[in-house]
């Protein structure tokens, strides 16, 4: 049928200029049937987008030399991202976008932040050798975003395989804001100080690609009922944390990068008793 003299054609979907409902997703309803969605979840893609945003903030705030304002916001970034995935959990919005952006918003905040936070404040004065290190974290932690994607449903999530990245990003950031709050610039440490930020560094970003295990505490209940000392217990945490927070951080991301190597360890040593 011809168009009447007069109305507007419409533009087939393809020819849009605007990404206007174009995202198609396939999922399961209630009775397990295969259903078709179209859009994206709002909620938790607004936390994603806030860590994001953090991570971009840090970035911009390190090329400034604002490097504890930097430190800091990656870890906003990382509150942020443990509350995307459990707004998602608790409101059954998980989609594989979702899951996509969740994992470029963390190569930003967790990756790319934490290196050029580690470069511009201490490994620029190595030269080539501080670029690599920064290099390395940065690939590590991209490959240990891409590895995780891989493994979803198919290792026990009780477990992360490796750091999670970002815990490696807290101990890198913990660092930095650690010794800036105690007024010690990165210029001003001498080459043994430094280098030996530069192991630390390289470190974490190997700690994130190792097979080493580490607790996830995605088997925590949120919405169970729990002992009322719990509710104490956690009032402590926050009130020791508030305490000091660039130090008490620094202490709680470091003791859980070594827990998993001193776990490894005691793992070997109680196999070779037994042998």
């Amino acid at each position: 049928m011809s168009e009447q003299p007069g109305e507007p054609s419409k533009a087939p979907e393809s020819d849009s200029l605007l990404p206007i409902d174009e995202h198609v997703e396939e999922g399961q309803d209630a009775e397990g049937r295969k259903v078709r969605h179209r859009g994206v979840y709002l909620l938790p893609n607004l936390f994603t987008t806030a860590n994001l945003f953090a991570g971009f903030f840090s970035i911009v705030s390190a090329m400034n030399g604002k490097y504890e304002v930097a430190a800091i916001a990656i870890f906003v970034a990382m509150l942020l991202d443990g509350l995307d995935g459990r707004v998602a959990r608790m409101t059954n919005t998980q989609s594989a976008f979702g899951a996509e952006y969740d994992s470029l918003s963390d190569m930003v905040a967790f990756g790319l932040a934490p290196a050029l936070l580690a470069y511009k404040w201490a490994l620029s004065g190595l030269g080539n050798v501080g670029l690599t290190v920064s290099f390395i974290y940065a690939a590590c932690a991209a490959l240990r975003l891409a590895r995780f994607n891989t493994q979803i449903g198919k290792v026990d999530k009780r477990y992360f395989i490796g750091l999670a990245s970002p815990a490696a990003a807290g101990v890198v950031a913990g660092m930095v804001w650690a010794l800036k709050d105690l007024g010690v610039d990165g210029v001003d440490m001498s080459l043994v100080v430094v280098l030996l930020f530069a192991l630390l560094v390289a470190a974490a970003g190997a700690l994130m690609v190792s097979n080493i295990k580490y607790y996830s505490f995605k088997d925590f209940d949120l919405k169970g009922r729990v002992p009322f000392v719990a509710i104490l217990v956690v009032v402590l945490v926050f009130a020791v944390i508030f305490s000091d927070p660039p130090r008490i951080l620094l202490l709680i991301f470091l003791a859980y990068a070594a827990s998993g190597p001193a776990q490894r360890l005691l793992q070997v040593r109680r196999r070779k008793q037994v042998e």
